[in-house]
């Protein structure tokens, strides 16, 4: 079954059959690496669905609702496209180490990788550099490998071996490879970047440039055409040192303002983990963000609030690194599934186009 399934047809008993070893390989995957986590001294928490903000990246659209109080008194709320405010939070309030399994919606994201309800697997860990969160990625992989007892991971005629030690390449490093261009050149230690210059290089990449594209919009469309197809192959690939435009919650790297402690974890093309060295700064998080919201108002009419109370508590959190992991993603990978819906219990009833 590689199809979407209806909101009836996951109902019944032979199609349930048919689904079901996947899915009690899943039950299996969460047990080991819940036990895995624990092994580390991390604790498990249950951070909140409902935020006053879901997140504030441009492209992250959230299911939102509203708050009635006793007196009927309304207060606007959104379903979490992350558990990332609310975990940043606890480590502020002093937790060292924590993780969640976090149930998160996105709005307008649906396909064979994305569903509006999904799972979220983030960990945290204070003091630490994001490079161990390589080293748990790559562990992960191959737990969830040994759970299954898959030999390799496959999806769509690609295939990675989770228990080889992922590639390690810098964002530089792959364009240069795969699409000849100097990124870098076009980024200025002062956060300015060249758009025509990245434009110019894409297009003599073979890389289609619209007159109004950004420079992120250059840069993800080069990432997208050039970069992802050739990585992830063979052995999982992790693309690491972000130019700080593309930094989101990241810290910008120490001695090299260029570039962000952020990696993204790939595996037989599909991208399963983004991972920070946490950015600090509230003032610069929160410009930031409004950037973001700004360039998310142009482009959707719509811009979510900035969550005041997490800016406050960027300001006493100790040194950090977190990873999110999409779940359902590495389930996927770990069962042979080509549908995200063949390894959800209860899939979301269908949406429109």
């Amino acid at each position: 079954m590689t199809h979407p399934l209806s909101d009836l047809t996951w109902r019944r008993p032979d199609i349930h059959a048919e689904r079901r070893p996947r899915l009690m390989m899943r039950a299996r995957i969460t047990a080991a690496v819940r036990a895995w986590f624990a092994a580390r001294d991390f604790v498990e928490v249950e951070t909140a669905s409902l935020q006053v903000s879901p997140g504030n990246e441009t492209h992250l659209h959230a299911f939102s609702t509203q708050a009635i109080g006793p007196a009927g008194g309304r207060s606007p709320l959104h379903l979490r496209t992350s558990p990332e405010f609310a975990c940043k939070g606890l480590l502020a309030a002093g937790e060292p180490r924590l993780f969640e399994f976090a149930r998160c919606w996105r709005n307008r994201e649906r396909g064979a990788l994305h569903h509006p309800e999904f799972t979220m697997l983030e960990w945290y860990r204070a003091e630490a550099p994001y490079e161990t969160l390589m080293e748990d990625c790559a562990a992960l992989l191959a737990l969830a490998a040994d759970q299954t007892g898959a030999r390799q991971f496959a999806f769509r005629g690609r295939a990675a071996d989770p228990r080889l030690e992922p590639e390690r390449l810098t964002l530089a490093e792959a364009f240069d490879r795969f699409a000849r261009i100097d990124l870098l050149a076009t980024v200025g230690e002062d956060g300015f970047t060249d758009r025509l210059a990245l434009a110019a290089q894409a297009r003599a990449a073979g890389v289609r440039v619209a007159d109004d594209d950004t420079w992120s919009d250059v840069f993800s469309r080069v990432l997208l055409e050039k970069v992802e197809p050739n990585i992830g192959n063979g052995r999982a690939t992790i693309l690491y040192e972000y130019p700080v435009p593309e930094a989101a919650l990241a810290r910008p790297k120490p001695g090299a303002p260029k570039v962000a402690e952020r990696f993204e974890l790939y595996a037989c093309g599909v991208e399963l983990a983004n991972a920070f060295g946490e950015l600090t700064d509230t003032a610069v998080q929160r410009a930031r963000f409004e950037a973001d919201m700004a360039r998310k108002a142009r482009l959707y009419g719509e811009a979510y609030p900035i969550d005041e109370a997490f800016l406050e508590a960027l300001g006493h959190m100790p040194q950090a690194s977190g990873a999110a992991l999409g779940f359902d993603r590495l389930i996927m990978l770990a069962t042979g599934a080509e549908h995200i819906e063949q390894v959800l219990w209860t899939p979301v009833a269908a949406t429109a186009p």
